[in-house]
C-alpha cells in the first residue's frame, strides 16, 4: 500500500486529492498538513512512501519544508512531489536542486496524479522530457557558470554519456535509442549512475548534470 501525505493550506484541494487517492485499492491517504511546519512535522510521525506538497503555504511554505525532509537521513525513503499553479513555477526549480522527485500543475488530470504518485514510489522522477528541457534552460538562465566536471571521476565514460542524455531530457527508451542498446541496459545505467552519485532520484540526476557542467545550455534542442 502507498501512503501519501497531503500537505495544502486549502481544505477543498486536500479534499479532493483525498477522494480521488483513497479510492485506489493500492492507495492510502496516510495523514493531512495546512502548512508546511505541519507537514515536517507529520513526515517525521508517519512516515509516508509520498508527500505531495503545495509550494505557497502559511508560516513555512512548502520549499522550505522540502530541505528539510530530504535533508534528513531519516527520511531518505520519502519522496516529495510538488503541487503548483503553474507547471514551470519559480520556486520548482530550487526543490528540484533540494530534492524533491518532481512537480505536478493542480489542475493535473485524476489519471495522471496516480500514474505519478505510483511512478514516484519507484524512482521515477516526474519530469517529461520536454519539461526537463524547460528546466535546464531555466537553471541555465538562473544559475551560476556550471564548474568543471570534477565530481564526476567515479562513473565510467558510458555512465557519463548516459548521464549528459538524462540531463539533456532524453528518456531511458531514447536513450537506449541513442546509444543502440535496450533500454533496461539504459534503465541499469541510469540507475548505477544515480548510486554513484548519491542521486535520490532521475530529477536530481538532471540537476547534477547541469550543475557538474556536463550539460550545458548550447547542448540543448
Amino acid at each position: 500500500m502507498i501512503r501519501v501525505l497531503l500537505a495544502d493550506d486549502q481544505s477543498l484541494v486536500r479534499a479532493g486529492f483525498k477522494a480521488l487517492l483513497d479510492a485506489q485499492p493500492d492507495i492510502e491517504v496516510a495523514g493531512e498538513a495546512a502548512d508546511g511546519e505541519e507537514a515536517v512535522r507529520r513526515v517525521r510521525e508517519l512516515r509516508p512512501d509520498v508527500v505531495l506538497m503545495d509550494v505557497r503555504m502559511p508560516l513555512v511554505d512548502g520549499l522550505v519544508a522540502t530541505r528539510k525532509i530530504t535533508g534528513d537521513p531519516d527520511l531518505e525513503a520519502v519522496k516529495v512531489v510538488m503541487l503548483t499553479t503553474f507547471e514551470l513555477d519559480e520556486y520548482v526549480f530550487e526543490a528540484i536542486r533540494s530534492g524533491a522527485s518532481g512537480f505536478l500543475v493542480k489542475d493535473t488530470e485524476p489519471d495522471e496524479l496516480l500514474r505519478a504518485v505510483r511512478a514516484v514510489v519507484e524512482g521515477d522522477a516526474l519530469l517529461s522530457p520536454g519539461v526537463t528541457r524547460r528546466l535546464i534552460s531555466e537553471f541555465a538562465a538562473r544559475s551560476r557558470q556550471p564548474a568543471a566536471a570534477t565530481s564526476l571521476s567515479a562513473l565510467t565514460e558510458r555512465e557519463r554519456e548516459v548521464m549528459a542524455l538524462v540531463g539533456m531530457g532524453l528518456s531511458n527508451d531514447e536513450i537506449a535509442r541513442r546509444l543502440v542498446v535496450s533500454p533496461l541496459t539504459a534503465k541499469t545505467h541510469v540507475s548505477r549512475t544515480m548510486v554513484k552519485l548519491g542521486a535520490r532520484d532521475r530529477a536530481q540526476l538532471v540537476v547534477l548534470a547541469y550543475e557538474s557542467g556536463l550539460v550545458r545550455p548550447g547542448w540543448l534542442g
